[in-house]
């Protein structure tokens, strides 16, 4: 039987775990051998005895285990362990990693998990297309964090969300305004308009306005609107003169909002900066900025990823991994997109690799000792002509 393995999270700000009790049940049932470390699930407040009876065997994190397993399943890409050892050294050559990757953040680290004869599917590569719609890690944990930003800001505005009257008066509702409509974006529409606030949403996709508005969320017009839809679904770069007129339409909504939640991302590239210094400095004290893309650079100029800045008045909040603050529904969700994945892979003696078909290639990270996603070897083919050095 296959033996799979859960490792621990030892990424910081990681409270998530790649397999649940639901998921190992049926990692079981498929006739796989499911090995969890102990106190993997702590994070999300799922205790090894739940994994006992789910058929799970609760194993140490050490080397035997990693070098037993064929299949490894993670939230984060391998790291550096509190011990000091580095998980890329302990993946057995030949097995198989399926977890986010990051694979266009540390390229040094694809090569080495290449070197390693690892064969590895990046969650956040596979294509956004119907088959995949299950396994879509991308879209829910975006959906996550769009609901934890809006609770963050509500947590950190001084004033309420809702509209309410009251003996002493009425309160008028709070106004957001969203960046981006993507998932985390409607996500955080819809759970500011649950909250009772004004909604307005900015997109540079012209159809994600119906979106927005089925949400009951009001559509910020940009004239002269050029596509921004890019592969697969995702928002793509746009032009410094597009981005100049955004901004100074931006800035009006802005000057009247109490919370913004900017979201706008493009995969592989740095996050486009869509609220410069001057544009904060429209807005009234006491408004707050969360920013989602400020691991990728932010989309605020004054984002400082993991921290929070204050700059006249207005707090601009830079959340690592929010959506691991959810850890047990992020955790749910995210461990049922993998499971999806083994599944789509399962053939007659456990997993098996068709390069052939257009979810597995898609995702395909490293394989056969070369990395192999075409995006990823370009970016690879960018970095060595920015060092200097020959291609190999």
């Amino acid at each position: 039987m296959t033996e799979t393995f859960v490792p621990k999270e030892r990424r910081a700000h990681e409270h998530r775990v790649a397999a649940t009790p639901e998921t190992v049940e049926k990692l079981c049932a498929l006739g796989l051998t499911a090995l969890v470390e102990r106190g993997a699930g702590a994070g999300a407040h799922i205790p090894d005895a739940a994994y006992e009876a789910a058929g799970a065997q609760i194993v140490d994190g050490g080397a035997a285990t990693w070098e037993r397993a064929a299949v490894v399943l993670k939230v984060a890409a391998p790291a550096v362990r509190e011990d000091g050892v580095d998980e890329l050294d302990l993946l057995a050559p030949e097995s198989l990693l399926i977890g986010l990757l990051a694979p266009y953040a540390d390229l040094d680290r694809v090569e080495r998990l290449a070197r390693r004869g690892v064969t590895s599917l990046a969650m956040e590569l596979l294509p956004r297309i119907t088959r995949a719609q299950s396994m879509d890690a991308l879209s829910s944990q975006a959906n996550v964090a769009g609901y934890k930003a809006v609770i963050l800001a509500a947590e950190r505005l001084a004033r309420y969300f809702p509209m309410l009257m009251t003996a002493a008066g009425t309160i008028r509702p709070a106004r957001v305004v969203v960046i981006g409509g993507g998932v985390a974006g409607l996500q955080a529409l819809a759970t500011a308009k649950r909250l009772g606030a004004i909604v307005e949403v900015s997109d540079i996709r012209p159809d994600v306005k119906e979106q927005v508005e089925s949400l009951g969320g009001r559509f910020i017009e940009l004239p002269e609107m050029e596509s921004g839809e890019g592969e697969g679904g995702y928002a793509r770069a746009v032009g410094e003169d597009f981005l100049t007129r955004q901004r100074a339409i931006l800035t009006e909504h802005l000057k009247s909002a109490d919370a913004v939640i900017t979201t706008a991302q493009v995969p592989g590239k740095k996050a486009p900066v869509l609220l410069a210094r001057e544009m904060i400095a429209a807005m009234k004290p006491g408004a707050v900025v969360v920013d989602l893309a400020a691991e990728q650079g932010g989309n605020c100029a004054l984002t400082r990823a993991g921290e929070e800045v204050e700059e006249g008045g207005v707090r601009i909040l830079g959340p690592i991994n929010l959506a691991a603050t959810v850890a047990l529904d992020a955790s749910n969700m995210y461990a049922r997109n993998v499971l999806h994945v083994v599944e789509h892979l399962m053939g007659e003696s456990g997993p098996t690799l068709d390069l052939e078909d257009e979810i597995t290639a898609g995702a395909l990270l490293t394989h056969g000792g070369e990395v192999r996603h075409p995006r990823v070897l370009e970016q690879l083919a960018a970095e060595r002509r920015a060092k200097g050095v020959p291609a190999s």
